[in-house]
C-alpha cells in the first residue's frame, strides 16, 4: 500500500478530477485541478470529497468561484464557468448525505433516560445488601 493510499483511500475516485489540466500559469507550468486548490490553502482530497458530495451545480459554482480566485492563471479567467461544469462532471456521483430526523434542526434532541434490567438489578443488590446490613447492626 502506497503512502497517498494511506493518506486518501479514496484518492483514485477523485484522480480524474485532480488531476486535470486546466492550463499553464504566467512561468508556463501546467497546472491541474489540485495545484489550483493547494495554491488557494484548501486540501484537494477533501475539498473533491466536498464537491462530489454537493448538488453538480452547487460545486460548480463553488469550483468557479475557487478559479476565479486564482490570478496567474489566463486560461482560467476565460470560460471558467464552463470549465468548471466540465471538471464537476468528473467527479464521482455521490448519494447526498442523509440526515436522520434525531439530527434535523427542530428535533427534540433531549437524552432519553432508559433504565437497563442490569441497572435495575445492581440497584436491588444494593438496597438488599444495605437492608441485611442494617438488620445484623440493630
Amino acid at each position: 500500500m502506497s503512502a497517498s493510499d494511506v493518506l486518501h483511500p479514496d484518492g483514485s475516485d477523485y484522480d480524474a478530477f485532480l488531476f486535470a489540466h486546466v492550463g499553464e500559469d504566467r512561468t508556463g507550468a501546467a497546472v491541474t485541478v489540485l495545484s489550483v486548490l493547494a495554491r488557494l490553502d484548501l486540501e484537494p482530497w477533501t475539498e473533491a470529497h466536498e464537491l462530489a458530495s454537493m448538488d453538480r451545480e452547487d460545486a460548480q459554482v463553488r469550483l468557479t468561484t475557487h478559479f476565479e480566485a486564482i490570478t496567474d492563471i489566463p486560461a482560467l479567467a476565460l470560460a471558467s464557468e464552463g470549465r468548471a461544469a466540465k471538471l464537476v462532471s468528473l467527479l464521482p456521483k455521490r448519494a447526498p448525505l442523509r440526515v436522520p430526523k434525531s439530527l434535523e434542526a427542530g428535533a427534540n434532541n433531549s437524552p432519553k433516560i432508559s433504565i437497563s434490567w442490569t441497572t435495575m438489578a445492581l440497584v436491588g443488590v444494593v438496597v438488599l445488601t444495605w437492608f441485611f446490613y442494617l438488620a445484623q447492626t440493630g
